[in-house]
């Protein structure tokens, strides 16, 4: 009874570990590989212009965040992603936020564009309607914000608010190689 009793506590603490070290970004759940580059819907509003983009673009360091207008965190998150973009918006870095909100249902795109106004957003917006990116990033939430390499791998994601200090040191450890 009592070795049963061990291995199930040692199996349980192992799992424990694996979790956290998951958790706190110490497994790499996207491998090497990177993901699949998308052509995204931009759309017309502050600092971005209807058309159509490259998310994650290739051969730069990309942060792109998922967001969606009914998500309070988002909101209050916004700040935070307008001082890191401050920091990188001279740079060679793809800045994007993109809404996975199932577009023509409850929200517009004129919806989302106004949102985006009002909340200070300044850099490139688009929409993942169809969420095949959000898909490939395996974002079950949002706000989930990804920084990715210039060959497109994750290299560091957090899922609810950031700060901006910590999502600008994470920008710069990329654009610094």
């Amino acid at each position: 009874m009592r070795r049963r009793d061990c291995l199930a506590g040692v199996a349980a603490v192992g799992a424990s570990g694996i979790g956290a070290a998951y958790a706190l970004g110490g497994i790499d759940r996207f491998g090497d590989d990177g993901i699949d580059s998308f052509e995204l819907e931009t759309l017309a509003a502050p600092g971005s212009e209807a058309g159509m983009a490259t998310v994650p673009e290739p051969g730069r360091v990309t942060f792109l965040e998922l967001f969606a207008t009914w998500c309070d965190v988002c909101e209050r998150s916004m700040p935070a992603k307008g001082d890191a973009y401050e920091t990188v918006e001279d740079r060679d870095c793809q800045f994007v936020s993109v809404s996975n909100e199932p577009i023509g249902n409850t929200v517009t795109r004129d919806d989302v564009a106004d949102w985006w106004a009002t909340h200070d957003g300044r850099w490139p917006l688009a929409i993942d309607d169809d969420l095949e990116l959000t898909a490939a990033l395996d974002a079950t939430g949002v706000p989930y914000g990804f920084v990715l390499d210039e060959a497109n791998v994750v290299t560091w994601s957090h899922r609810g608010e950031t700060a901006a200090d910590e999502l600008r040191e994470a920008l710069e450890r990329q654009l610094s190689k």
